[in-house]
């Protein structure tokens, strides 16, 4: 064979070579493999591999002159480059102890051997003087060359006679850096395009992760139940490859989207044994026959399932389930999803009984709002209504009836949470009353979209700002001005907006003023302050107030509520 057409024959090889790497390499046992690590189990594989993969680099040679042109080096090296020294000793262990046995009195047999443990030995020295950079084509292609040249130093220096070996060198040399150096740059090129497919994956599935956690977090504030393991599992199952998502308490199925809802039903209790046992052990299982999961039903479409406890406290209370079927496979990526989603989420059901602590103590401090805003308003309400009582007693009978109602409403601390309907009324109660003290100094703008009116809202959230409105923004001018409310619905949140066109925040108190102070020295915005703060404790901090205020042009303060049914009081 002419070295044209051997070099020819390399290259083929070559490429059934890289090849068949590239599809044992994406194959579902071994994918996960990551070519960073160090552990031991990790570099038992690289060794192993690569060296199979030298053994398969000799039978792709061919027999010159009782020898054999090789593709060998194009492994070996690459191991190296990959695991440092004991991982390319190790392959070069491997197939340089295979290319001895099967000739092991071949003139050239023990040069052959020796070099390519050397190779794979240098590599690794390569890659201790490198780390990262060593996965580089072009240090793969000046290693691979350097060591095949190595290698036919060797023939000519340990294989005798030394006119077969000058001849056997002339013939193979060349084929053999060009078949080896390209294989090598392949070689590194496969691998390293695997490692970065893996990566972006990886990233992908982390980013998943974020935006379930962001989406899930508001409704586990109210705890774990069927509402909020119901949005919890549509919001995985629509984010994640898999054929079902199912969430339980410890004895009954909270929730369950996907395949298999006609036997997996909400509210019914936990009759899978996989699930029994998660909740007894507390350990995750990852279950990858159908018979393991114990569902009784002949049809359950289910052929593995990832279980992992939800905890509280320590306790467990629940669990997250992941299911898979013959068209959604689950992996271990997704078991580590899961692992890292329960971490979360029990995390915020700690945090919810931290949060009903704080929700108490938000009740609490209206007391302390409504020492601020009762004695004041009062006295100059009856101030105002004792100087209509002989002008016009029909107005002073209106305003006494406002004033009734307003501090009923005010003094009812027990309102955790209200109706919008009876915020708006208490305080088209406190503006009728500020009216008739200011006249025409007080315009008044309520626009509120229809069918808001049913909306929970906590207490006394809204009434405080329009007084401050009134108080700081529209008192302080001798002309007055206007006081409005705009609420109305956008993607299933109340916002609402209370702004007005007075004097305006100085920008020494605007930067400050939500941050709540340990002892209040001016008792100028404690009701704004009071609101942001319970808005942020009940709903998050997502849900605090944006607020925009320009010198003698006025104020806006914009917020909004999400929608929570059960936290309005029951009719009595």
């Amino acid at each position: 064979m002419s070295i044209v057409d051997l070099i020819a024959f390399l290259l083929k090889h070559v490429g059934l070579l890289v090849a068949g790497a590239f599809v044992l390499l994406t194959l579902s046992p071994v994918q996960e493999i990551n070519f960073q690590r160090t552990g031991i189990s990790n570099r038992l594989f690289l060794i192993v591999f690569f060296g199979l993969m030298g053994i398969l680099g000799t039978y792709s040679g061919n027999a010159i002159f009782d020898s054999i042109a090789n593709l060998r080096a194009m492994a070996v090296v690459t191991a190296g480059l990959v695991g440092g020294p004991l991982v390319g000793l190790g392959a070069g262990l491997i197939a340089g102890g295979h290319r001895f046995m099967i000739d092991p009195w071949g003139f050239s047999a023990l040069a052959c051997s020796l070099a390519t443990i050397v190779e794979g030995l240098m590599a690794g020295c390569v890659y201790l003087r490198m780390k990262d950079r060593s996965m580089n084509w072009r240090v793969a292609l000046i290693v691979a060359l350097i060591g095949e040249t190595m290698h036919m130093g060797m023939v000519l220096a340990f294989s005798r006679p030394i006119e077969d070996a000058m001849a056997l060198v002339q013939v193979i040399m060349l084929p053999m850096l060009i078949g080896n150096g390209l294989g090598a740059v392949l070689f590194v090129h496969v691998i390293n395009s695997i490692q970065s497919f893996r990566e972006r994956k990886a990233s992908d599935y982390t980013q998943r992760i974020f935006e379930i956690t962001n989406s899930t977090v508001a409704h586990l504030r109210a705890g774990l139940n069927q509402d909020s393991a119901s949005a919890m599992a549509a919001i995985i199952h629509d984010r994640l490859p898999v054929a079902a998502v199912s969430v339980t308490n410890a004895s009954h199925v909270l929730a369950h989207v996907g395949e298999g809802s006609d036997h997996h039903l909400q509210g019914s209790p936990i009759v899978t044994k996989a699930t029994q046992n998660v909740i007894a052990s507390g350990n995750s299982i990852f279950l990858k026959e159908k018979g393991a999961i114990g569902c009784s039903h002949a049809h359950c479409p289910f052929s593995s399932a990832i279980i992992v406890p939800l905890k509280k406290n320590g306790t467990i209370v629940g669990t997250l389930k992941f299911y898979g079927s013959s068209t959604q496979e689950l992996n271990s990526i997704l078991m580590e999803i899961a692992k890292g989603l329960t971490d979360l989420f029990s995390i915020q059901l700690e945090l919810e009984d931290i949060q009903v602590k704080a929700r108490l103590l938000a009740h609490a401090e209206i007391r302390h709002l409504q020492a601020q805003i009762n004695p004041h308003f009062l006295f100059n309400s009856l101030n105002t209504i004792a100087s209509f009582c002989r002008t016009a007693p029909d107005k002073a009978r209106e305003l006494i009836l406002d004033l009734s109602f307003y501090m009923r409403k005010n003094l009812d601390s027990s309102r955790g949470f209200i109706r919008l309907a009876d915020e708006l009324d208490q305080i088209n109660s406190y503006l009728a009353i500020e009216k008739a003290r200011f006249g025409e100094r007080i315009r008044v703008k309520l626009e509120v979209e229809q069918g808001c009116e049913d909306w929970p809202i906590p207490s006394l959230i809204i009434q405080p700002l329009v007084e401050n409105a009134v108080k700081h923004g529209l008192k302080v001018r001798p002309d007055g001005g206007i006081v409005g409310l705009e609420i109305h619905r956008e993607q299933g949140e109340l916002c609402v907006t209370v702004y007005d066109d007075g004097a305006g925040i100085p920008p020494e108190i605007l930067g400050s003023l939500l941050v709540q102070r340990v002892i209040e020295s001016q008792q100028d915005g404690v009701g704004l302050r009071n609101s942001n703060q319970r808005l942020e404790q009940i709903y998050g901090p997502e849900h605090g107030m944006h607020i925009i205020s320009a010198h003698q042009k006025g104020t806006s303060i914009s917020f909004t509520i999400p929608h929570r049914r059960e936290l309005l009081p029951q009719a009595s």
